[in-house]
Parts: structure tokens; C-alpha cells; sequence
């Protein structure tokens, strides 16, 4: 892609960089903030540095946050008994997106992976012991990670470091997608989806939501 400007070219480069932009989106994109006021460009590039360098992370749940506890952590009208462990940010964010979920989350920023050198020094496993040590109120902690042997080792891991506690350890279900066919399904969907079969009652109430 050859440019007349070294500027327009600097600028594509550097949105070529963001994930899952092409050097012809980067190219849109530079010449829409090109046909911008200069205050609306200002403000963009504003927004991007303060996130950059003001944000932080939950001293309690190692989530995204502005302040030094999130917004989530300190709602009163959260359930703080009942956590959420999740690999990464996004996952919050997917899970927050249901509504159905009332209750606190903690990050792990990553789940046990030997292979790549990943360990439980590297993750947030003992803040999250600590966490339930330090709350005689807990009542569940509900793993919800990626279903991969790695995910699943992750989950094996904290369940043995909590097993001394007196606290329910739960996985989200596992199972065939909505709107999937059976016939695609790996063998160990399909396996996990018979032996947790719900009643009849159960997914009538699902499905009517």
C-alpha cells in the first residue's frame, strides 16, 4: 500500500497493530479522524492515553477498575458470599452481559499452563483463598473457566487448596449450545451434556425465559 503522506502511512501503522485490524481498516479509520474536527480527534487520543494510564485493578478481585475497588465489589446490592472465578477481563464482561449473575467475581488473570511456564505464583490463586479464608459467610464459589484440560487442571488446583473449607465448589454447566446439532458435537461435549442431563421441569423453565 503506497501512501503520498508519511503521516497517513505512521497512522496506519500504528491502528494496523490493534488486533484483528487489516492495513485497509486501519486506512478507513485514519481518514474518518482525518474528517474530524480537531477536538473530536483531541478527545479520542485523550480518552485512549487516560485509559492507559490511569487505570488499575481491583485490590479485591483483580478486576478492571478506576478505582482501587471496583464498582462491582463495592455495589451493596451484590451478593460478596458468592464468587466468580474467571480467567481474564473479558470473561467478566461476558458474564455481566446476561444479568443473570449476582454475585462478586476474581480474576485469576490466566489459568495453569506448565507448558508455557505458567504456575500458580503467576495467578491470582492464593488472593482468592485468602479471600474465602477471610469471609466465615462464604456459601459457593463457582468456577467458571474455559472447558480445556488446562481450564479443568486450573479448577482441580483450587478446589483441592479449598477443600479444607467449608464452602460449595461449583462448575458452570457444560453441554451442547443452543441451536447446535448433536452430530458436530466432540465426543466430550456430547459426554458431558448426558451425564448432566437436567429434568424435563428445569429446561421447560429455561426455555420460557
Amino acid at each position: 500500500m503506497i501512501f503520498s503522506s508519511r503521516l497517513i502511512e505512521d497512522a496506519v501503522a500504528e491502528f494496523s497493530k490493534l488486533p484483528g485490524i487489516g492495513k485497509k481498516s486501519a486506512l478507513r479509520m485514519v481518514l474518518h479522524l482525518l474528517k474530524q474536527d480537531t477536538a473530536e480527534v483531541r478527545s479520542f487520543a485523550d480518552a485512549l492515553l487516560h485509559m492507559k494510564e490511569d487505570i488499575t485493578f481491583c485490590s479485591e478481585c483483580h478486576n478492571i477498575s478506576d478505582t482501587a475497588v471496583c464498582a462491582i465489589c463495592v455495589n451493596t446490592q451484590r451478593n460478596k458470599n458468592q464468587i466468580c472465578v474467571v480467567e481474564n477481563i473479558r470473561d467478566v464482561i461476558a458474564i455481566e452481559t446476561t444479568q443473570q449473575y449476582n454475585g462478586v467475581y476474581h480474576v485469576l488473570g490466566g489459568i495453569l499452563s506448565p507448558l508455557d511456564g505458567v504456575g500458580p505464583e503467576q495467578l491470582q490463586i492464593q488472593s482468592l483463598v485468602d479471600r474465602v479464608h477471610k469471609n466465615p459467610d462464604m456459601q459457593e464459589i463457582i468456577m467458571a473457566l474455559n472447558p480445556t484440560l488446562e481450564g479443568d487442571t486450573t479448577v482441580y488446583y483450587i478446589s483441592r487448596q479449598l477443600q479444607q473449607l467449608p464452602v460449595k465448589i461449583t462448575t458452570i454447566a457444560r453441554g451442547i449450545s443452543f441451536g447446535g446439532e448433536l452430530e458436530y458435537a466432540d465426543e466430550m461435549t456430547l459426554a458431558r451434556s448426558i451425564s448432566k442431563r437436567l429434568p424435563i421441569d428445569n429446561y421447560v423453565n429455561i426455555s420460557g425465559q
